[in-house]
């Protein structure tokens, strides 16, 4: 019975001081265990979310940093891979139009040709300067805003998106002038329409372009990157080759100096320079950032040489006829020709995808976090097919491809390249620069805003002239 009486006690709680203290200590135990068991669970889920959200940062930034082979997520770029990166950014649609820009501003303007290099590598070590100064700072519109607040981003991105979208309409200009040229003397007639042959074929080209805009991985805007800098070499060689191998002498005499032609010339020569916007990205990018200066040095020089040796050999090579797209004016029975022709109406099509990729972020990012990945892909998709076919109703409306990129060299590229890079450097150094620099920036913002306005308005002039033209006749 006492046995019986002592078990039965064990299973009575404990009215003891230090019993009850066990007991809540226990207690107070398997609730820890529980809690650390919950915030184990909670941390694992966190991590696979940021997980998640780190690798569609990461994809988005790819891209917003990929720009004719600037693709870049860690500071791995040696000195060698960004002069590369550098000079395949700079080397574009402006080569076409230097020995045009030269047989009508007179040998004397390649003065000009290599004074806007020059200047545009000083820029460009200036913003090196600028990112050094401010570590927060990674691209273009940062550096606008560290230097000028809101306003100055606000500015930066403006002219950002508008020398995108002017580039898109002279790319989809040449592509459609191109065209024409490969195609000469085809006929297409679909019955329902008043289109002309080429502008068809310009339109069937951007319907195969557009699934692009929807690409959002890595590995499919590097290929099109990569081969758009491949397609502006070969144009490059095959020019070379024609002046070689072609048969063309090059005995034409090259004008002095023109000097009515200078105002619209300089807005060609500014747009073959333009690729500032990406260059930030380039310095993030280097192992050694120190580099930089160094690295803008080599690209704008090596750049500026190829741009002469180009000018001087189209306009030696084909005079007062040479065109404005060198393509257009080489002797086309030679295969080199075809070559050019088609690596000039590929060149277009990579480019679509990577203009837009800068815009196409910051829409997504405007979306709602709460909005599907599904959806805002749609959106994005959309956008970017409609602005690209307003980009091709624009092009096929306005097609004069030496005004409309002189336009956009002098009224957008001389803001971003010159005035902008020389603003941002002088008021975030205002406490410190000497005054050596300070005149020199003074001096090459004061030129850029009298090259960009007298630029503008010479190529607007012409270009509405060019357009009343063709509607009288």
């Amino acid at each position: 019975m006492w046995r019986k009486n002592w078990k039965s006690a064990e299973n009575l709680p404990c009215l003891d001081s230090n019993c009850l203290q066990h007991q809540n200590r226990v207690t107070a135990e398997k609730n820890a265990e529980k809690l650390d068991a919950q915030l184990m669970s909670l941390d694992s889920c966190t991590e696979e979310t940021n997980v998640k959200l780190h690798g569609n940062t990461k994809d988005l930034e790819s891209l917003v940093n990929e720009k004719d082979g600037e693709g870049h997520k860690e500071t791995n770029s040696s000195f060698l891979h960004a002069v590369i990166n550098m000079s395949g950014m700079l080397i574009g649609l402006g080569q076409l139009s230097t020995p045009y820009a030269l047989e009508n501003g007179g040998w004397a303007s390649a003065f000009l040709l290599v004074g806007i290099g020059v200047a545009c590598g000083y820029s460009s070590h200036l913003l090196g300067k600028c990112l050094h100064e401010n570590s927060k700072s990674r691209d273009y519109k940062d550096i606008g805003q560290h230097a000028f607040g809101s306003k100055g981003r606000i500015v930066a991105t403006a002219f950002i998106y508008m020398e995108i979208f002017m580039a898109l309409v002279s790319y989809t200009i040449s592509l459609h002038d191109n065209l024409a040229t490969i195609f000469l003397g085809t006929k297409i007639n679909l019955g329902w329409n008043h289109l002309q042959t080429s502008q068809i074929l310009t339109a069937i080209a951007i319907l195969v372009a557009l699934p692009t805009l929807w690409l959002r991985d890595l590995s499919s805007i590097s290929f099109l990157s990569t081969a758009g800098i491949l397609m502006s070499l070969v144009i490059f060689a095959t020019v070379a080759c024609t002046a070689v191998f072609g048969g063309v002498k090059a005995n034409h005499s090259i004008p002095a100096l023109q000097l009515n032609n200078i105002p619209a010339i300089s807005g060609l020569y500014i747009f073959s320079f333009a690729g500032h916007i990406v260059f930030p990205n380039i310095y993030t990018a280097m192992k050694d950032p120190s580099k930089f200066t160094k690295v803008s040095i080599v690209s704008f020089s090596t750049v500026t040489l190829l741009y002469t040796a180009l000018a001087f050999m189209g306009a030696k090579l084909f005079g007062p006829q040479v065109d404005s797209q060198i393509t257009l004016s080489m002797p086309r029975n030679l295969i080199v020709t075809k070559i050019a022709l088609w690596a000039t109406v590929l060149t277009p099509m990579t480019k679509y995808a990577l203009e837009f990729a800068p815009f196409a972020i910051q829409l997504e990012h405007n979306l709602p976090h709460s909005m599907k990945f599904r959806t805002k892909m749609i959106i994005r998709g959309t956008v970017g097919s409609i602005l690209l076919i307003l980009i091709l109703i624009l092009a096929l409306s306005v097609p004069y491809f030496e005004y409309v990129l002189s336009l956009t060299g002098s009224l957008v590229s001389v803001g971003i390249c010159i005035i902008f890079p020389c603003a941002f450097y002088t008021k975030i150094f205002w406490s410190q620069i000497k005054r050596p620099l300070l005149i020199l920036n003074m001096i090459l913002i004061i030129s850029g805003v009298l090259l960009g306005t007298t630029g503008t308005i010479s190529s607007s002039k012409l270009l509405v002239q060019k357009f009343q033209r063709a509607r009288t006749s």
